[in-house]
C-alpha cells in the first residue's frame, strides 16, 4: 500500500469509527421507552472502538495483532448480548442455545465467524503449539487450571441439565476469546514487542522480582484520582446518587441519625405506614441493626450534604493503599501493574459507586496489611498499632470480615509466612484491635441490652426466628429468600454458595471474556510459587472457609460482595501470573502484560458500560423520581401516600423522609392498606394529601394519580396492588 492509501485508510476507518460511536450513543435502537441506554449499546461501542484501533494501526507492523484484538473486543460485545442479567435480583445466566439463535442470530453468526477465524489461526501455529506443549508441564496441570476457569464459567442452577448446557456455552465463549487474545499477542512482531517492552519499562518500571518499598508517586495519585472521578461519575450518571439495595437504605438512615449525634431515631408515628426493611421498630426508638463502623464514616458525607461521594473517595484511597502494599510485597513494576488492574476492575468500580460498606472494609484491610508489612520491615510499633486500629474498625463494619483479617494478620505477625514481629509490635497490634473493636460492646448494650448480642442478630431473631442468622449448619438457618438454594444450611449448600461466589469473581473481577481467574489459575498450577503467592492464597482460602459457615452467598449485588476481601489477593496473583508468563517468554517481550492491559481497556470500554446500563441503572427498580418531584416544589408540607410494594416503591421515597416528621418537610408514607392509610392521615391531620403510584405499578417512574387533596377529602379508598415484598 502506498503512503497516501494508508493515510486515506486510516482517515476513513477513524471517521467511520467515530460515527458509529456517536450513532450508538444517540440511536433510539439502543434506548428503552424512557430514553435510557440499553445493554446492547456495547455492540456499536465495540465496533466503533475496533475501527479506531484498526485506523491507527493501518499500514503498521502490528496490523495483524490489531485485527485479532478488535475481533476479541467485538466478539465480547456480541456474546454479552446472550446473557440474561438485567436490574432484577438474580444471578446472570446465558440464554438457551435456541433462544440465542432465535433472538441474537446476528451476534451468534459473528461468534461463529470468530470461531472459524480463530481455528484457522491456531492451525497455522499447530506445530509450534505442539512443540511447546511437549516441553511444558504435564497435562494434569492444564486440566486443573481449566477446571478453575471453566468450572466457574456459569452460576449453579436448580435445573442441572440447564447448568450443564450453560457450562458448555461459557466454556466455548471463554476458549474462543482466550485463543483470540493469544493470537493477537503472538502476531506482534519482535520489533513491535521490543518497543512495547521499552514503553512498559518507562511507564511501569524495570522488571524485577524483589519488593521495592517506597512512598506514593505521581503514578499512584493519578490512578487514585482517576478512580475517584470515574466512580463518582458512575454514582451520578448510573446510580443517580440514590440507594438501590435495602442495606443501603438502612445505612443511610443510620448515618443520618449518627450525624445528629444519636444512636437511634425517634420512631415514626405509624409503624405500618412507615415500614422499611432492615430497621428495628420499638415503642420509643427506631434504628438500623447494622454495626456502626460504616455509618459513622458515611455520616461525614451526610454532614457535607453528599453521602454519595464517600465511597468514590474511599475507592481512590484504596488505590493509594494498594500501591503502597504492593510495593512492600512485589517490585515497583508489579505494583503499578496491580494498580492498573485494580483501577479497571468492574468489581471495585461498581462497589465504590454504591452506598455499601465493602469499600471501607477493603480500605481498612489494606491499611492493616500495610501496617504489618512495614513493621516486619522496620520493626516499629506505630504501624502495627495502626494496623490493629484498622482491623478493629473492620470488626465494627463487618464483624466476620474483621475476624478473618484479624486471624490472617495475626498469623502473619507471629511469623507464619515470614519474619515474626517483635513482641512490642504484636502487643501494639492487639491493643489497636481490642481498643477499637470494644466499641461494639457498649453499642450493643445500648441497643439490645446485652454487650454480646449484636443488633443485627437481635433483628433476625426478632423478625425471622431465633438462630436463623447464626453461623454453622442447621435446619433453621436462613429466612427463605429466593436466592437461598435450600431451607436450612448444609455442607452441600455451602458448596453451591461457593460456586455462586466463585462464578461472580470470575466474571466481575476484571470483566475479561475468557474469565478473570485465568492468570490466578496459572499461578496456582504453573508458576514456581513464592511466599507472596501462599499468603494471597491463604487469605482467599480463609475467606471462603469462613463464609462457607454462613447460610447466604451474599447474592448478585455488586459481584461476590461477601468475598470482597479476596479482591486484593486476586489482583496480586494476577500480576504474578502475567509477570511469570513474560519471564517464560523471555526475549519475546512482555506479551502477557500487554495482553492483560488490552483486556482491561476492553473491559472499561465494553464490559463496564454494558454492566452499568444493563444492571445498575434503576437496579431493583429503585428510582429517585420522588426526590426529583420534590426538588421541583411539587409537594411542600404534605402527606404523600406511595402505592405499591415496600421495596422498591416505598423504600425509594422513604429515604427522603426527615428524621423529624414534625418538621415542615414532606412526609412520605406507604399506602400499604386502608388501615395504614387512615392511621397516617390521622397522624398528620392538617396536611394536604397526594397519592402516587410507584414504579412496580407504573412499570416506569413515579406517577401522581391524585392531589393535592384537602385532608378531609383524602378518604378515597384506593385498592393496594397485590404483591407486597421485602
Amino acid at each position: 500500500m502506498t503512503s497516501s492509501t494508508i493515510r486515506m485508510t486510516r482517515a476513513v476507518l477513524t471517521v467511520i469509527g467515530i460515527a458509529i460511536l456517536l450513532w450508538g450513543l444517540g440511536a433510539s435502537s439502543f434506548r428503552n421507552l424512557e430514553g435510557a441506554l440499553l445493554g446492547s449499546v456495547c455492540v456499536p461501542l465495540a465496533i466503533g472502538l475496533s475501527l479506531l484501533i484498526l485506523g491507527s494501526s493501518a499500514g503498521r507492523p502490528w496490523w495483524k495483532a490489531a485485527c485479532w484484538l478488535t475481533l476479541m473486543l467485538t466478539g465480547q460485545a456480541a456474546t454479552l448480548q446472550w446473557i440474561d442479567a438485567g436490574p432484577s435480583v438474580h444471578y446472570q445466566h446465558y440464554k438457551s442455545p435456541a433462544a440465542i439463535i432465535a433472538e441474537h442470530w446476528a451476534t451468534a453468526a459473528f461468534f461463529l465467524l470468530q470461531t472459524l477465524l480463530v481455528a484457522a489461526g491456531i492451525w497455522r501455529w499447530r506445530l509450534s503449539l505442539k512443540e511447546w506443549l511437549r516441553d511444558n508441564p504435564p497435562a494434569w496441570k492444564f486440566a486443573a487450571a481449566a477446571a478453575v476457569v471453566y468450572g466457574t464459567g456459569a452460576a449453579a442452577s436448580r435445573d442441572v441439565s440447564f447448568f450443564a448446557v450453560e457450562l458448555v456455552i461459557a466454556a466455548a465463549v471463554q476458549t474462543v476469546h482466550l485463543a483470540t487474545i493469544a493470537l493477537a499477542a503472538a502476531a506482534l512482531p519482535e520489533e513491535t514487542s521490543s518497543k512495547i517492552a521499552a514503553f512498559l519499562d518507562r511507564f511501569l518500571g524495570a522488571s524485577g522480582d524483589e519488593p521495592e518499598p517506597g512512598g506514593l508517586d505521581r503514578f499512584a495519585w493519578v490512578a487514585a484520582i482517576s478512580v475517584t472521578l470515574l466512580t463518582a461519575g458512575l454514582s451520578i450518571g448510573v446510580y443517580e446518587r440514590h440507594p438501590h439495595v435495602a442495606d443501603e437504605v438502612s445505612y443511610l438512615y443510620q448515618a443520618r441519625y449518627f450525624a445528629e449525634g444519636r444512636i437511634a431515631s425517634a420512631p415514626p408515628p405509624v409503624s405500618e405506614a412507615f415500614s422499611v426493611d432492615l430497621m428495628t421498630y420499638e415503642k420509643d426508638r427506631w434504628f438500623s441493626p447494622f454495626p456502626p463502623g460504616w455509618p459513622m464514616v458515611l455520616a461525614v458525607g451526610v454532614l457535607v450534604g453528599a453521602p454519595w461521594i464517600v465511597n468514590p473517595v474511599l475507592g481512590g484511597a484504596g488505590i493509594l493503599l494498594a500501591y503502597l502494599l504492593l510495593r512492600e510485597l512485589l517490585s515497583r513494576r508489579a505494583a503499578r501493574l496491580g494498580v492498573l488492574l485494580l483501577c479497571a476492575s468492574p468489581w471495585q468500580l461498581f462497589m465504590a459507586m454504591s452506598f455499601m460498606s465493602h469499600t471501607l472494609t477493603l480500605v481498612c484491610g489494606l491499611l492493616a496489611a500495610l501496617g504489618v508489612a512495614r513493621s516486619r520491615r522496620n520493626g516499629g510499633i506505630a504501624w502495627p498499632f495502626v494496623a490493629g486500629i484498622a482491623v478493629g474498625e473492620i470488626s465494627l463494619i463487618r464483624p466476620l470480615d474483621g475476624a478473618i483479617m484479624g486471624a490472617a494478620l495475626g498469623l502473619w505477625s507471629i511469623g507464619l509466612g515470614g519474619k515474626r514481629l517483635r513482641i512490642p509490635a504484636i502487643t501494639a497490634f492487639a491493643i489497636g484491635v481490642a481498643g477499637v473493636g470494644a466499641v461494639a460492646l457498649p453499642y450493643n448494650d445500648a441497643l439490645t441490652g446485652s454487650p454480646s448480642l449484636a443488633p443485627v442478630m437481635d433483628y433476625f431473631n426478632r423478625y425471622y426466628g431465633k438462630g436463623v442468622n447464626d453461623l454453622g449448619f442447621g435446619p433453621n438457618r436462613g429466612v427463605g429468600w429466593a436466592l437461598d438454594p435450600y431451607p436450612g444450611h448444609t455442607p452441600v449448600e455451602s458448596l453451591i454458595n461457593a460456586n455462586l461466589n466463585a462464578y461472580s469473581v470470575n466474571v466481575e473481577l476484571f470483566g475479561w471474556p475468557m474469565g478473570s481467574l485465568l492468570l490466578v489459575a496459572c499461578v496456582c498450577f504453573f508458576a514456581k510459587r513464592r511466599q507472596i503467592d501462599y499468603l494471597m492464597l491463604a487469605v482467599i482460602a480463609l475467606t471462603a472457609a469462613a463464609l462457607s459457615l454462613f447460610w447466604f452467598s451474599g447474592g448478585p449485588d455488586f459481584g461476590a460482595r461477601y468475598w470482597y476481601l479476596m479482591l486484593f489477593p486476586c489482583v496480586a496473583l494476577t500480576v504474578r501470573g502475567a509477570c511469570g508468563i513474560d519471564r517464560i517468554l523471555g526475549r519475546h517481550g512482555p506479551r502477557a502484560t500487554a495482553a492483560s492491559l488490552c483486556m482491561c481497556a476492553g473491559a472499561l470500554f465494553i464490559y463496564v458500560p454494558w454492566r452499568a446500563v444493563d444492571k445498575y441503572h434503576h437496579y431493583l427498580n429503585m428510582r429517585p423520581g420522588i426526590r426529583e418531584m420534590a426538588a421541583k416544589g411539587m409537594f411542600g408540607k404534605s402527606l404523600v401516600l406511595i402505592r405499591g410494594r415496600r421495596h422498591p416503591d416505598y423504600a425509594s421515597a422513604a429515604i427522603y423522609n426527615s428524621l423529624d416528621m414534625r418538621s415542615d418537610d414532606t412526609v412520605y408514607a406507604w399506602d400499604k392498606s386502608p388501615e395504614a392509610r387512615q392511621q397516617a392521615r390521622q397522624a398528620f391531620p392538617d396536611r394536604q394529601v397526594w397519592i402516587v403510584d410507584g414504579p412496580s405499578i407504573t412499570r416506569s417512574g413515579y406517577r401522581v394519580v391524585a392531589g393535592p387533596l384537602e385532608p378531609a377529602s383524602a378518604i378515597l379508598d384506593r385498592q393496594l396492588p397485590p404483591g407486597e415484598s421485602r
